[in-house]
């Protein structure tokens, strides 16, 4: 409908905890891994009436108990860096400030994006990604099936890519496309 990759809307994390809680509005689908209340509300309404069709037609018992998860730890965390990366500080400082290692940060701010909470990490990409680099992973993941780094390293070449430009493309790709 949308014309994009099922993953840019919904990735695989998110479609199995749907499986498992079936969240049959749009509140309860914001409590599923990886959806916010961006992708909730521009995206959910099919879901959540395919899936509230699918539990009274199959008599499923939904589980009642959504378990809390530590959010209070990690939301502090997903504000620091959505601010930080706002005032375009650099990767590597806000890893550093919040002692992580890049590979953790990226994961993290992976995980900010997946929820649906747009990025402008352009100012970032500038300086680290060749520009010809950056259209080419941006059109890869336009056509992709999915969005695993493993696959666009072997379609785009190992020793021409790296996993991390590769992953901090996907990212703006998410922010502009998906969200």
């Amino acid at each position: 409908k949308e014309n994009l990759p099922p993953f840019v809307i919904f990735q695989d994390p998110s479609l199995e905890d749907m499986a498992i809680q079936y969240p049959v509005n749009i509140e309860e689908l914001k409590q599923i891994t990886g959806v916010g209340a961006g992708k909730a509300l521009k995206y959910g309404k099919p879901f959540t009436e395919l899936i509230r069709q699918y539990v009274e037609e199959n008599d499923i018992i939904r589980p009642n108990d959504i378990v809390v998860k530590s959010v209070i730890n990690k939301s502090g965390m997903k504000v620091y860096i959505i601010q930080c990366i706002d005032r375009k500080m650099s990767l590597e400082d806000i890893a550093i400030s919040k002692n992580l290692t890049s590979d953790e940060l990226l994961t993290e701010i992976e995980r900010i994006v997946a929820s649906g909470t747009k990025l402008d990490l352009n100012y970032y990409l500038e300086e680290f990604v060749d520009e010809y680099h950056m259209q080419d992973i941006m059109d890869y993941f336009h056509e992709a099936e999915s969005d695993s780094i493993e696959d666009a390293l072997k379609e785009l070449g190992e020793n021409e890519f790296s996993e991390e430009e590769i992953r901090l493309v996907r990212v703006k790709f998410m922010s502009e496309i998906g969200n």
